[in-house]
């Protein structure tokens, strides 16, 4: 395999900010792609996502049963209000609790998932660069000291996604804005916190920390957007993200691969 050119190809020609968009969204579907004509390795990356998706969906659960409790507690200013104006406030406060949680979930979901299964998305990503020519040498790191680099990128991911989600809970307040403008800014931000976790595996095989692995995914804006928001979307829907987190890695890889690492 030949030199590595880990400035992102920041010297190629750049497709326009709209194409690489779209090829975001491409490496998705390519990868799905490719889980398709691997059916053992997507049998084998299902197996962790499925046991974290059983510990979020009973705290989801446990939220909803009590959210109209929760949505009298985060609105105490409004008990001497009309009926209507009071019931309209807790009902906007339950879709911002619930919006929030479920924004915190999907982020993290990904970022827990990897945790667990390190060794079945391991084996997925490095089957998907063999498959495409070989895989990069494993860098020489200690496994104690891989297990604590995932456990603070992880801690990491937690706070910033905890951070942007007491943000949209706030602005879930704000009248239209909030039910417009906030969720699409948070599918952007949980896109790219979510393409920021999968391109990892990839990433790190190359010997990228986070902070380097932060800034080749800033010189690609667009690209990574495109692949983020797509997967999140997907996540969205229910069991997906267990579906598709096999597909989900692939994907990245190759855009590792083919556009954000030159190899």
């Amino acid at each position: 395999m030949g030199q590595m050119d880990t400035t992102g190809g920041a010297d190629a020609p750049r497709p326009s900010w709209f194409k690489d968009l779209f090829n975001g969204v491409g490496y998705l579907f390519r990868g799905l792609a490719w889980a398709a004509r691997h059916p053992a390795q997507w049998l084998l990356g299902l197996v962790p996502a499925l046991i974290v998706l059983a510990v979020y969906a009973a705290g989801l659960i446990a939220l909803a049963w009590n959210l109209g409790d929760m949505a009298r507690w985060a609105t105490p200013f409004a008990d001497d209000w009309s009926s209507g104006l009071r019931d309209a406030a807790r009902v906007i406060a339950g879709v911002a609790i619930y919006g929030s949680a479920l924004f915190l979930a999907v982020v993290t979901f990904t970022a827990v998932t990897l945790l667990v299964g390190d060794p079945f998305y391991e084996a997925i990503s490095v089957r998907v660069e063999e498959s495409q020519g070989g895989a990069p040498p494993e860098p020489d790191v200690p496994l104690p000291t891989q297990i604590g680099r995932a456990i603070g990128d992880a801690v990491v991911l937690g706070l910033i996604a905890l951070l942007f989600g007491v943000v949209f809970f706030a602005g879930g307040f704000i009248p239209v804005a909030g039910q417009t403008v906030v969720p699409v800014a948070a599918a952007c931000v949980s896109g790219c916190l979510l393409a920021g976790e999968l391109t990892s595996i990839a990433l790190e095989r190359r010997g990228l920390l986070r902070r380097d692995r932060f800034a080749v995914l800033r010189r690609h804006r667009p690209l990574v957007l495109g692949f983020g928001v797509a997967t999140f979307v997907v996540f969205l829907v229910p069991l997906a993200a267990v579906v598709m987190m096999p597909p989900a890695v692939a994907g990245a890889t190759l855009m590792v691969r083919e556009r954000l690492i030159v190899s």
